[in-house]
């Protein structure tokens, strides 16, 4: 067995890249909070059954990519597949219902399925997500989507085009569900199998099957625009107009049904490039059918790597952070001691300082400075030591500024 290789569909985030997804990260919870959105963190692994109930049983991720397993209590567990089952689970188990209403959670997890790595999918893949609980309103799914929105604005992404849909209640899906069946019967033959063990249980889910063939055969099908119930159609309007009041444009697309079956009502995409970067809807049946009280909810979620993909392709840019600000380059073993001191006390002043660990010569340090982008340098010897100061080096200029030690935070802190 290779051990010195990650498992499939994994990869490693580098030191070199962290502050690309550090970046993402912070501008992610700085926009949720500019929402009231509070940050939500749930288990890595849930009873398989909160995924069957709440994913839905005729999902590809429910019945193709979950990894599940018994632990060595006999109990079926599997990694999370998405994040919005877990946080629905959490708001029924910790009462958050009680608490006023609307609930308005974001997260930041690593999600597992078990599919083939292709460009933007990985086995092991992080989300980014928001999940509102306890309004009805098409106010809240216009805000769900505003949110996604400015986020992806901010961090630089401007290609992108809104899609949106309504897939209806149970009640009137029920209507649109049997059009589907009088439509599909006829080419019955001439669907995947897949969409064969799904024309029975869930019609809806052969609308967004991508095997060609059934692809082709559903341009023709009916659309779930002309089946929708007064609330449902009344409901999709109000959402309309939300958007148009904050000046978004958007496309209905009657296509869009989303993967999973916890959706109702209002879904829909955010596009770029042709990538789905993000996604979501409302899911007002999931805290019922899962065990709670009756309870409406909207979110989305959205695909770290699949955004940072589409940030590379479109040049946007990311800031890289701020390089060491001091390098103390010791010669002799008095200033080596004294430079481990010397740093130690500029980190404790919010300077970001390094020194040496490997005895290296002074042309080798200055090279290995070099290297780390350091801003500034120094030179500490047994003359600096002896004099309690010593010049300190810009690096872009190479002007140097002779300091006294006790002064060197206050000289860099104004140094930009």
């Amino acid at each position: 067995m290779i051990i010195t290789t990650s498992p499939k569909g994994t990869e490693d985030l580098l030191p070199a890249d962290s502050y690309r997804w550090q970046y993402l990260e912070r501008v992610f919870k700085e926009t949720a909070e500019l929402y009231n959105y509070k940050e939500v963190r749930v288990p890595t692994f849930e009873h398989t059954e909160l995924f069957e109930r709440g994913v839905g049983d005729t999902t590809d991720v429910v019945e193709k990519q979950m990894y599940t397993f018994n632990d060595k209590g006999g109990r079926s567990v599997t990694l999370r597949p998405e994040g919005t089952a877990s946080v629905a689970r959490s708001f029924i188990q910790n009462s958050l219902y009680a608490l006023p209403m609307p609930m308005k959670m974001f997260y930041n997890i690593a999600c597992f399925r078990y599919e083939n790595k292709q460009k933007g999918r990985l086995r092991e893949f992080h989300q980014f997500g928001v999940e509102a609980f306890g309004a009805k309103s098409p106010t809240m799914d216009a805000e769900v989507l505003s949110l996604a929105l400015a986020f992806l604005g901010k961090v630089g992404l401007k290609d992108l085009s809104v899609n949106v849909n309504s897939i209806g209640c149970p009640t009137c899906r029920k209507a649109y569900s049997e059009a589907l069946k009088e439509y599909f019967r006829p080419h019955y033959n001439e669907l995947c199998g897949d969409c064969k063990s799904r024309f029975e249980r869930n019609p809806l889910r052969i609308i967004d099957c991508k095997v060609p063939s059934c692809h082709e055969l559903v341009q023709g099908a009916p659309t779930i625009l002309d089946y929708l119930c007064d609330d449902c159609r009344e409901h999709f309007k109000g959402f309309k107009a939300c958007l148009d009041s904050m000046g978004i444009q958007y496309k209905v697309d009657p296509g869009i049904v989303r993967g999973l079956d916890y959706y109702t009502k209002t879904v829909f995409e955010i596009i770029s490039g042709g990538f789905t970067v993000c996604g979501g809807g409302r899911y007002d049946g999931l805290v019922e059918e899962i065990g709670g009280k009756d309870c409406p909810a909207v979110g989305f979620g959205l695909g770290i790597e699949r955004l940072l993909l589409r940030l590379d392709e479109t040049g946007a840019e990311i800031p890289a952070p701020e390089p060491v600000k001091l390098y103390v380059a010791p010669m002799g073993e008095a200033a080596v001691t004294a430079a481990q001191g010397l740093v130690n006390r500029l980190r404790g002043e919010g300077i970001a300082a390094d020194t040496d660990h490997f005895g290296r010569a002074l042309r080798a340090s200055m090279k290995y400075a070099d290297k780390l982008g350091a801003q500034y340098t120094m030179v500490l010897g047994d003359n600096e030591l002896a004099e309690g100061a010593a010049n300190i080096k810009n690096m872009a200029t190479g002007e140097q500024t002779m300091v006294k030690f006790e002064d060197i935070a206050e000289y860099l802190g104004g140094q930009n």
